[in-house]
């Protein structure tokens, strides 16, 4: 048996052309993460955002141990021509080349030895390697471990120009940089973080408690639904512990159960989801 790959990812490398060129400063100014952190292969998750602050994009930002100078952008398969697109109309004149690596795929493990997902431990470890012909799919096994730990990423669930970046829980998932200097969206993420006001979470809820007019996307054969609700809305949900301990962890009113327990006891539906001790 090969590698366990996610076949639904992909990789986009951006290289300078030129010595004066730095792939990390051009990226410094569009994206919601501080690039100066990426190192040594550890991951960051960022953002491409409209000027309004919502998501259009998300991706994780990686370096590249062959190619120190580069930037490698891990994210979904379906929109990475388009974000490649995307990042070429901010280049301008720069000597920058954006472009989907072919050789390399995205590759994860609940317990491996690649690098923690920079979002929740919980999620497991990742790493970019070269492909190969006996690698083997995970995409469902991580999809569904993903949503299990309360996680949305993607189009699909985040939309495209329509979810706030906070909403995402951005913050909470170590998703966005407020000491940075200024980037795409970042005016009114700023005032949305200073204020301390996100109306609506962008939430994962087991089926049985889904609401089809707040819904972005179902997943009913695992039992999960992806939902984007005002705050007040969200009491009496099974919400996982880190997004329902950063909301409000005082409250009586909150449900709080232990996915985290869940998982790690072997339970693969939201049946196993376990009350929080």
């Amino acid at each position: 048996m090969g590698n366990p790959r996610l076949f639904n990812r992909a990789v986009i490398r951006m290289s300078p052309m030129d010595d004066s060129e730095n792939v990390r400063s051009f990226l410094q100014g569009l994206v919601t993460q501080d690039t100066t952190l990426v190192a040594n292969g550890a991951p960051l998750w960022g953002a491409l955002l409209s000027p309004q602050g919502k998501a259009l994009f998300d991706f994780l930002i990686c370096t590249d141990a062959d190619g120190p100078a580069d930037l490698l952008l891990d994210c979904e398969a379906e929109q990475a021509e388009a974000l490649v697109k995307r990042l070429s109309l901010y280049r301008l004149r720069k000597k920058i080349a954006i472009s989907v690596d072919q050789r390399l795929g995205v590759f994860w493990s609940k317990d491996g030895s690649g690098k923690d997902d920079p979002r929740l431990p919980l999620l497991g470890q990742r790493w970019i390697a070269a492909t190969a012909p006996e690698d083997h799919d995970v995409s469902l096994e991580y999809l569904h471990h993903r949503l299990l730990q309360g996680v949305t990423e993607g189009v699909a669930e985040l939309g495209d120009g329509t979810t706030l970046w906070l909403e995402c829980n951005a913050a909470e998932l170590n998703g966005v940089s407020f000491t940075k200097g200024c980037y795409i969206g970042q005016e009114n993420t700023a005032r949305m973080n200073w204020r301390s006001k996100v109306n609506r979470r962008l939430v994962v809820v087991p089926i049985a408690q889904a609401d089809e007019k707040r819904q972005r996307i179902a997943y009913p054969e695992l039992g999960w639904s992806v939902e984007h609700r005002r705050v007040e809305d969200l009491a009496g949900l099974d919400l996982p512990d880190w997004l329902a301990s950063a909301l409000d962890p005082a409250s009586p009113a909150w449900t709080l159960y232990s996915r985290s327990t869940a998982c790690a006891e072997g339970s693969s539906t939201p049946n196993g989801l376990r009350r929080s001790t």
